[in-house]
């Protein structure tokens, strides 16, 4: 009942454990790699969301800049307060980019998966970043609902066009990604939240420009943040299931028992555990209880063929026991 043994390699390679009493290397090319359209997202354009997480940092840092001189210029609270939003969100995609790059570090040392996990880590801090982020806004909001104050409507709807431009054109830049990686989802959601503060700048100015009812503008950033903690909610609770080794978003561990269940000779399945090694990469850990027989190693190919390929879980590590009437101590549903 020997454990397989890391490949060397630190991408999600299928690492087999087997029954033979010793410990063999399978294929490097085949598993876990070409298993079908879902399961290469880890590896979509690495650079280019290092362009993007670049050129994301590059323009909104300038824009934050600029915004905060129009703002005092103008005199406009609404802007120095989506300065300060767009300012943290600025640090989340630093610490995205940072982590995506950590991410690619191979296992060393004490750390044998690598620091993959500080991408979930990022995610969940970037959940927690735009919580503050909609906190902030509403009170500010709320202090200028009960104290409205006029401001240069036309510079503000500039600044704020600007804006929209600038974090729709970086969010686009992440959308791509955003489909399947949870910390590059994070960086999509902040951009796209961003666009849609702007959005309401520019219409609370114009609005006010018209009637000079000042209290359009806090309202509208209230909706607004509403709005941002409505998008954030999902990605911030699936951020802390993941730092919680909880089965990733859209893995049924039931139907990942019943399949490995239904696998030729297996007649018991325990021990499954499936978690998240990255926002990109899920590992698998299970005991099947199967006859002995000659086929051991076609076996962990094929059933690990098939974990990549019908739940794009690419990183496998089985244990065979073959005698059903000796009891496994981790067999218990209630044993980790």
């Amino acid at each position: 009942m020997a454990r397989a043994h890391d490949h060397g390699d630190h991408h999600d390679h299928d690492h087999h454990g087997h029954d033979h009493g010793h410990d063999h290397d399978h294929d490097h090319d085949d598993h876990g790699h070409s298993h079908g359209g879902g399961h290469h997202h880890h590896h979509v354009a690495p650079d280019a969301m290092g362009r993007a997480f670049a050129i994301g940092v590059a323009l909104n840092s300038a824009f934050v800049a600029a915004e905060v001189a129009a703002g005092l210029w103008s005199g406009s609270l609404a802007l120095l307060a989506d300065a300060g939003h767009n300012l943290s969100d600025v640090l989340s995609l630093i610490l995205a980019w940072i982590a995506a790059a950590l991410a690619k570090r191979a296992p060393a040392g004490q750390r044998t998966y690598g620091l993959r996990k500080s991408t979930i880590l990022a995610s969940l801090a970037n959940g927690v970043l735009l919580m503050v982020a909609v906190g902030a806004i509403v009170s500010e909001s709320i202090h200028r609902l009960s104290a409205p104050v006029s401001v240069q409507t036309g510079l503000v709807m500039l600044t704020a066009g600007v804006g929209v431009v600038i974090n729709t054109a970086t969010a686009l830049l992440f959308f791509r990604g955003s489909h399947d990686d949870l910390n590059v989802r994070g960086a999509f959601l902040h951009m796209a939240g961003d666009a849609a503060v702007s959005v309401a700048v520019v219409i609370g100015a114009f609005v006010m420009a018209r009637t000079g009812l000042y209290w359009v503008d806090p309202a509208l950033s209230v909706a607004i943040a509403l709005f941002i903690l409505w998008a954030t909610w999902g990605l911030l609770r699936e951020s802390i299931d993941l730092s919680l080794d909880a089965a990733p978003k859209g893995i049924d561990v039931g139907k990942v028992r019943d399949w490995l269940a239904a696998q030729p000779g297996v007649v018991e399945v325990h021990d499954l555990h499936i978690w998240a090694m990255s926002t990109t990469e899920t590992a698998l850990t299970v005991h099947l209880t199967r006859p002995a027989n000659d086929d051991g190693d076609d076996f962990l190919h094929r059933t690990c063929d098939g974990l990549a390929r019908r739940f794009n879980i690419g990183h496998a590590t089985m244990q065979v026991e073959t005698n059903p009437a000796q009891a496994c101590r981790l067999a218990p549903p209630e044993v980790v």
